[in-house]
C-alpha cells in the first residue's frame, strides 16, 4: 500500500475523531474534539506524532471495585475503546474483531494484552451489565469500566474522543453518540501512540497486535 503524506494522515485522524451514533444510520460527522498530527498511515493503523497521555481515570470495574486505569495498566500493552453495551453494530463488532485477533496470539502475549472497554452509557451499563455483555461481545478477559458520565467524558476528551450523554429517541430507543476509535498505549511509554478507526478488521488487528505488545510501531 502506498504511504500517504503526513498532512493526509493528519486529516484522516482528525476526520476519525468524530462522534458517531451506533445503529442510527446517521453518518453525519460533528467537529472533531481535537486535531492530531500523525505519521504516514500504514494499513489500518495511524501512528500519532503527538501521543496521548493515558487519562487519569478511576472508575468501577465489573466486580464493583475501583479501577485506576493509569495505575493498573502501567507498563502493559493496552487498547482502550469507548462504547456501550446496547450498541447494535459498531461496538460489539469492534470488541469481537479484537477478541478474535487476540486468540491468534501466543498464550504469553494474550496474557499481556489489556483491552479496556469504557461505557459511554453508564446509566444502563452497570458493572453487572458489562460483566454479562463483554464475554459474549468480545472476551471474558476484557476489562469493563463504568462510573459517572462527566468523569468518563473528561477521560475520553483527554484522548481526543468525544462522547455525548445518551439520549432517548421518539421511538423509545436510546442512542449514545461517541467516537468509535481504538487507541493503543505502549507498554514502554504508557502513551497512546496508535489509533484505529471503526473499519479496522480482524486481519488488521491480528497483523498489528504482536508489535503493539512489544511497544513497536505497526
Amino acid at each position: 500500500m502506498r504511504k500517504k503524506t503526513v498532512l493526509a494522515a493528519a486529516l484522516v485522524v482528525a476526520a476519525g475523531l468524530t462522534l458517531s451514533a451506533c445503529g442510527s444510520g446517521d453518518d453525519s460527522a460533528k467537529s472533531p474534539v481535537t486535531d492530531v498530527s500523525a505519521q504516514p498511515k500504514t494499513k489500518a493503523a495511524t501512528v500519532l506524532d503527538r501521543p496521548f497521555t493515558k487519562p487519569n481515570l478511576v472508575l468501577t470495574d465489573t466486580r464493583g471495585k475501583k479501577y485506576d486505569l493509569r495505575e493498573q495498566t502501567k507498563g502493559k500493552p493496552t487498547l482502550i475503546y469507548f462504547g456501550y453495551t446496547h450498541c447494535p453494530d459498531v461496538c460489539p463488532l469492534t470488541m469481537s474483531n479484537i477478541a478474535i485477533a487476540k486468540k491468534r496470539l501466543p498464550k504469553a502475549d494474550q496474557d499481556k494484552l489489556q483491552v479496556v472497554f469504557v461505557t459511554t452509557d453508564p446509566e444502563r451499563d452497570t458493572p453487572a451489565e458489562l460483566a454479562k455483555w463483554l464475554p459474549s461481545a468480545g472476551d471474558a478477559s476484557f476489562i469493563g469500566l463504568t462510573g459517572d458520565f462527566p468523569t468518563i467524558q473528561a477521560g475520553a476528551r483527554q484522548m481526543g474522543i468525544g462522547i455525548d450523554p445518551a439520549k432517548k429517541n421518539k421511538d423509545g430507543s436510546v442512542e449514545s453518540m461517541h467516537g468509535a476509535q481504538v487507541i493503543a498505549f505502549s507498554p514502554k511509554t504508557d502513551a497512546g501512540y496508535v489509533l484505529y478507526g471503526e473499519k479496522t478488521g480482524i486481519e488488521d488487528f491480528a497483523a498489528d497486535l504482536p508489535k503493539l505488545i512489544r511497544g513497536e510501531k505497526p
